[in-house]
């Protein structure tokens, strides 16, 4: 049924109305329809001729003509009206997921959140379309076409009222089932959405291990257990859509024969009966389309409960405060930061940490030791659930600082490489770069070579679907975006070296050590050479500071730093 949600949606009391309003005009239409069909059967019966008719017969067709009309326009507004809601609910869920950050894609699973925002937005937005149509129609039309069969017979207007709940209970009893159903289909697709996609993402990984068969099976029996779902949907549906037709049919063919008994008898004259009995399909139909269109409506009405449910997510508090453009001067604090995701233990404990103008700041650990999630606090992705943090001798509790986050540049593992040209890919954060500062990024970065390959060069297009490339070149282009945006001082990088292999990681490393200078710099890593080249270091285990100091510091204790040391050694 009705979601009451859809009451919450802007501009729903006046589609309401405008839908209540054509609804009215629609049932008047279908019983004038009928009147005037009725007048020229009769008249003809009657021994009269088609030509005398001809009144009747164009008052019919106007009625005819302001039905579809009618139904035409309302079309149109819902048209127009669901998508401008799935639009502003498409956004709403993205700036949700902005603001909140990556914890809600952990939570929901990927695949389910990237089919929710896609997929998910066009059953949404049927389900706009469905729902009220049929919901305004089913509330108006048929009281019309039953207060018109009362004034032409009351006996059959009693009947066709007395069965009319009783078609509504036991539509709403096999709703019930498939309401069950539904849900239970939609889960199983939330799961194996989520489930591909994971898989999907670490397709090379599961590969190399020979393991990939393996998942493939269970990609199969996960698509097995949505099928046999979706059966069992569809079995509940095909049965009320069975059982509602076949009731209705029934309905109307016992108005017909007590319509016809009575002629026999002389108890009703023919031009009432065969009104009534036009009109008896027409009461039915609002209540045939909405059940046909109902189980249409259930995959929209889940997915928009889902969205709902990310909506309706607390955001955290976030102190805005006024920071400056990050200078050799500007100092950086973050004190006792703790952090821990919904379902497992404090992925970070009490990270405290004092940086001072341009420095780079080496974050060190073993696999799931917390350096990509302090990285994503530092960024403001995620955000601490106790800590103080301080630029400058102003205090917050969160990174998430408009004015701090303008002055970040972020390079990952995996860098997204957009379907577009290669000058696109290069340009795209800074779209008014000139072709010389375009070919300075790519002389810097090492592209040049990759460019003069190229059949079309710069214009080649890359990325998803094109010409593919390496994890090396991805990184050169996503080095390439920091070169050429030179009023970021705040790098941020996130095992950006993880994938390569040590030559290609050696060669890109002398192309990203000169674009660090004069910057502040953050950089997560588990391979010890890029250790020499920091200022200071942060040793991670198990989401605390194990150790923090210069490099010469670490070795000279002999303690957390070394013991890591020896551990990756052997790895």
């Amino acid at each position: 049924m009705i979601d009451k949600q859809l009451l919450s949606l802007p501009g729903i009391k006046k589609i309401l109305g405008i839908l209540t309003g054509l609804a009215f005009v629609q049932g008047l239409a279908i019983v004038g329809q009928a009147y005037f069909l009725a007048k020229t059967i009769v008249g003809l019966w009657n021994g009269g001729k088609l030509g005398t008719q001809t009144g009747w017969i164009i008052l019919f067709l106007l009625c005819f003509g302001l039905r579809h009309f009618m139904v035409y326009g309302r079309d149109k507004l819902l048209d127009a009206f669901a998508a401008k809601q799935a639009a502003w609910l498409r956004k709403r869920l993205l700036g949700k997921i902005f603001r909140v950050g990556p914890q809600i894609v952990q939570t929901n699973g990927t695949g389910n959140v990237t089919t929710m925002a896609l997929e998910g937005m066009d059953q949404v937005e049927n389900y706009f379309h469905l729902i009220l149509a049929k919901v305004i129609g089913l509330m108006v039309v048929p009281w019309l076409i039953l207060l018109a069969v009362w004034y032409f017979d009351w006996k059959s207007g009693a009947f066709l009222l007395a069965i009319f709940p009783l078609i509504i209970v036991f539509m709403v009893v096999l709703g019930y089932a498939a309401q069950a159903k539904a849900d239970r289909q939609y889960k199983t697709y939330q799961m194996l959405a989520n489930h591909f996609v994971d898989s999907l993402r670490g397709i090379d990984t599961l590969k190399f291990f020979g393991l990939s068969k393996r998942y493939a099976r269970s990609i199969f029996k996960t698509s097995e257990r949505f099928r046999k779902a979706t059966i069992n949907t569809l079995k509940i549906a095909i049965l009320s859509t069975f059982a509602l037709d076949f009731f209705t049919t029934l309905s109307i063919a016992v108005v017909a024969v007590l319509l016809g008994l009575r002629l026999l008898n002389g108890q009703i004259s023919l031009f009432p009966a065969l009104t009534v009995l036009i009109l008896s399909p027409e009461y039915f139909l609002p209540i045939r389309d909405f059940s046909g269109d109902y189980h249409a409506t259930l995959d929209g009405k889940n997915a928009l409960s889902a969205l709902q449910k990310i909506l309706t997510i607390t955001e955290p508090q976030i102190k805005q405060i006024s920071i400056e453009q990050w200078q050799p001067t500007s100092r950086l604090e973050l004190k006792e930061a703790n952090f821990a995701y919904e379902k497992g233990q404090p992925a970070l404990a009490a990270i405290s940490l004092d940086t001072v103008g341009y420095q780079k700041v080496g974050i060190i650990g073993l696999s799931g030791s917390g350096k990509s999630t302090l990285i994503n606090v530092l960024s403001g992705f995620l955000q601490p659930q106790k800590g103080q943090v301080s630029f400058g001798g102003h205090q917050t509790n969160s990174f998430a600082q408009r004015e701090w986050q303008k002055q970040l540049l972020y390079l990952p593992q995996n860098p997204y490489i957009f379907k577009a040209t290669l000058r696109e890919n290069i340009a795209f954060y800074n779209p008014e770069a000139t072709p010389t500062q375009i070919g300075q990024a790519l002389k810097v970065v090492g592209l040049s070579q990759l460019v003069a390959q190229l059949p079309e060069g710069l214009e080649t297009v890359i990325g998803e679907g094109a010409r593919e490339l390496s994890g090396g070149q991805s990184q050169r282009i996503a080095l390439a975006r920091i070169f050429l945006d030179q009023t970021r001082k705040v790098l941020l990088f996130d095992e950006p070296t993880a994938h390569l292999d040590i030559e290609t990681e050696i060669e890109l490393k002398e192309r990203m050590l000169p674009l660090m200078e004069d910057h502040l710099v953050f950089f997560a890593t588990h391979r010890l050479h890029w250790m020499q080249q920091m200022d200071q270091i942060i040793v991670m285990e198990d989401g605390k500071v194990a150790e923090m100091g210069t490099l010469a510091d670490l070795q000279r204790k002999n303690g957390a730093f070394v013991r890591l040391s020896r551990s990756l050694r052997r790895i």
